[in-house]
């Protein structure tokens, strides 16, 4: 018989031993405590691209009002956003940091292409998820390759071959010209578009020309592309290389129909400065509404963004697409937070970025919605085609998915 003090040291081991595994299967992931969820990220706060940064400062900000909401399950979101200038790198040496030193439980929104394709191997060899980035490069979506890492622009590729695929089927006799950003940013946009263009794209294309993005200007390339004889332009080009390419155009008094990306067609920090009279006609695509755009002024996600924006980041410009893009990054990863209930490692993190079932975003148009998956990394596929008349971007067609 076994002694009755015998039995309860057994219930006692066995109770212990209880507790313990409920408190593994509890355990929080790096960066997480009883009061914080610490997560990184690098943005250019210098450099050639400083302008787009502000995506760090209004998630910053988005997050500080989640904050004052009580936080996600009684924990603040702390946000490290460090600067990478743009350069490879740095952005290398900035998230060695973050993740060996910080600790962070993710990272969530660095900017740009060739920055996150110098990190993407080593976030996918240390399990560290990788998400939401501010790049639409279509290499995100290599679940095999990477799958602690997810995307949230629509593709720069898709987009691309959206273009194309117009040209090719509503321009009779085209003699396209091509300016591009000399980088993965410009690569992805361009590789779309001759896709789109098929068979024909060798004997459509008559010149094409690459920046730097250090360059002060594109003038001499634009002079070099109207040179060429082209009737049709394709500027997959950032905001700066927007604005002075369409003052160029009109200086010259070429008139291309030209097919510019949505990431450089904002209507108060591209068309304003380069002049909105020289913008009518320009073709682009959109996901996002335009709170420069008069259609938009009643808009209830619009009113919304702009109280936001006038409480919690009054410094920025609420007319800047960039900081619209980054209150739907930081929105996207507090859903997923929410997802994640109290299981905030980082296994179910990346489990719950995997699962977003058509998420509705205030700042997008009506009917995108985020949807991911196990094979599918890539948050945004919809879209539209527009058309800018002076004044404002007008939808034609219907929403499209860049699959």
């Amino acid at each position: 018989m076994i002694a009755w003090n015998k039995i309860a040291y057994l219930a006692l081991g066995i109770g212990s031993l209880s507790a313990s595994l409920a408190f593994a299967e509890d355990k929080p992931g790096p960066g997480v405590t009883d009061t914080q969820i610490l997560i990184g990220q690098t943005n250019p706060y210098s450099g050639p691209l400083s302008a787009y940064s502000t995506q760090g400062k209004v998630q910053e900000a988005y997050y500080n009002m989640i904050n004052d909401q009580g936080g996600i399950n009684g924990r603040k979101i702390k946000l490290i956003s460090l600067d990478d200038a743009y350069s490879p790198p740095k952005t290398v040496e900035q998230h060695r940091r973050l993740v060996e030193s910080d600790e962070v439980l993710g990272i969530v929104g660095t900017m740009g292409t060739p920055t996150n394709s110098a990190i993407v191997k080593y976030m996918n060899s240390k399990s560290v998820p990788h998400i939401f980035l501010a790049s639409g490069a279509s290499k995100w979506g290599d679940v095999k390759s990477y799958p602690w890492t997810v995307g949230w622009y629509p593709t720069y590729r898709s987009e691309g071959l959206v273009y194309g695929a117009y040209v090719r089927d509503n321009i009779k006799d085209a003699k396209i010209a091509i300016l591009s950003q000399n980088d993965d940013y410009g690569r992805d946009f361009l590789a779309g578009f001759k896709a789109g263009l098929g068979e024909g794209a060798e004997r459509l294309i008559v010149k094409e020309l690459t920046y730097e993005v250090s360059e002060p200007t594109v003038d001499s390339e634009i002079i070099t592309l109207k040179a060429s004889g082209a009737n049709v332009l394709f500027s997959a080009v950032t905001a700066k290389a927007a604005a002075q390419a369409i003052r160029k155009i009109a200086e010259l008094g070429w008139k291309p129909t030209h097919f510019l990306v949505q990431n450089a067609n904002s209507i108060a920090t591209v068309l304003v400065p380069a002049g909105v009279e020289h913008a009518d006609g320009i073709i682009s695509t959109a996901y996002l509404k335009d709170p420069s755009d008069p259609q938009f002024t009643d808009d209830a996600g619009i009113k919304w963004y702009r109280d936001f924006m006038k409480r919690y980041y009054p410094e920025g410009d609420v007319n800047d697409p960039q900081n619209e893009i980054g209150v739907s990054i930081a929105a996207t990863f507090v859903q997923v937070l929410r997802q994640c209930g109290n299981d905030l490692t980082r296994e179910n993190l990346i489990k719950q970025v995997n699962s977003i079932k058509d998420l509705e975003l205030p700042l997008l148009l009506p009917g995108i919605k985020l949807n991911t998956s196990n094979d599918d990394h890539y948050p945004i596929e919809q879209f539209e085609l527009v058309k800018f008349d002076g004044k404002t971007w007008n939808r034609f067609g219907p929403v499209m998915s860049g699959r």
